[in-house]
């Protein structure tokens, strides 16, 4: 496949307090004549709130609207989610919206930076968010004692199917503490309850790569299509592509995934965290740039598939 890169779309500069920089995890939602995209915005403490930008149907780079408050804070002092949360997918189901998210907590434990668990809030309007409980959806557990994050989840014939990112362990990478992470598989009956540990799908082949960032799973034709982040000692973060006949067993085909970063700009150094959705007979990938969000979103058009 080939993607188009269109532009730069968005990223905050201080428009609200609790909005001073980045816009993360681009997680988009189509609405009539619009799409609404919900992102994490960073305060002046580094830690992230849920907002949106909606923009054009037509042109996805005109905005039409920003969030002037979070549509979900953080979670209450010694949560999983005291320390932000970070929008990963967002479902319609029996007239609800479901949107599944992380919770950062910092130093949870000795020598360990933080701890990434998933939880789950739901509304009626997309403007307000009400957790469906103060613990999270994916519990630490023996295996996955430190992330279990940015689920992605449809429903799929009474049953919800999920991919999710899992680490237990740490590692250095130029000097720097980072997690060790694959993409999960689970299944559920319901949408916020699940196992302790899920089947691997996404993993490393070779010793260059060492995380791999929130999968986007969408269904064409039969055949299942995961977009992610792969993330390495060399390069950092670039955009990976794989496909499957059940959603389960996985062939990666990261040299077909048709986008890579820039010679300059926002998304020179970084791409990752990608999002694709097909309105209007148009097929969109909304991703992030340089610094993990600190240079805000873009978007890309499928020009060919295949």
């Amino acid at each position: 496949m080939r993607w188009k890169k269109m532009g730069h779309i968005f990223v905050a500069i201080g428009e609200y307090q609790w909005a001073q920089s980045h816009a993360y995890l681009p997680t988009p939602l189509i609405l009539n004549g619009r799409i609404r995209v919900y992102l994490a915005f960073l305060d002046q403490d580094y830690v992230g709130r849920i907002g949106y930008v909606e923009v054009s149907k037509t042109d996805p780079l005109k905005v039409l609207k920003i969030s002037e408050r979070p549509v979900l804070d953080v979670g209450k002092r010694g949560s999983f989610d005291e320390h932000g949360v970070s929008p990963a997918c967002i479902l319609r189901y029996k007239g609800k919206l479901l949107l599944y998210y992380f919770g950062w907590q910092r130093e949870p434990a000795p020598d360990i930076p933080y701890r990434l668990l998933a939880g789950l809030a739901e509304s009626e309007d997309g403007e307000h968010f009400k957790r469906v409980s103060d613990g999270p959806i994916l519990q630490e557990s023996k295996s996955e004692p430190y992330i279990r994050s940015a689920p992605h989840v449809i429903e799929k014939d009474g049953r919800f199917r999920m991919w999710y990112v899992a680490g237990r362990s740490w590692i250095m990478v130029k000097g720097k503490q980072v997690p060790s992470y694959v993409i999960k598989y689970m299944e559920s009956e319901r949408e916020d309850e699940w196992e302790d540990k899920g089947i691997p799908c996404i993993m490393p082949s070779n010793k260059d790569e060492y995380g791999f960032g929130r999968a986007w799973v969408r269904e064409d034709k039969g055949i299942y299509k995961m977009w992610y982040s792969i993330r390495t000692i060399s390069k950092g973060y670039r955009i990976g592509y794989a496909e499957s006949g059940d959603g389960i067993d996985w062939t990666r085909k990261d040299n077909q995934a048709g986008i890579d970063v820039s010679e300059e700009g926002w998304d020179s150094e970084m791409i990752c965290f990608p999002a694709v959705i097909n309105t209007n007979g148009k097929i969109y990938m909304f991703y992030n740039g340089n610094g993990f969000g600190r240079t805000g979103f873009g978007v890309a058009i499928l020009e060919e598939d295949g």
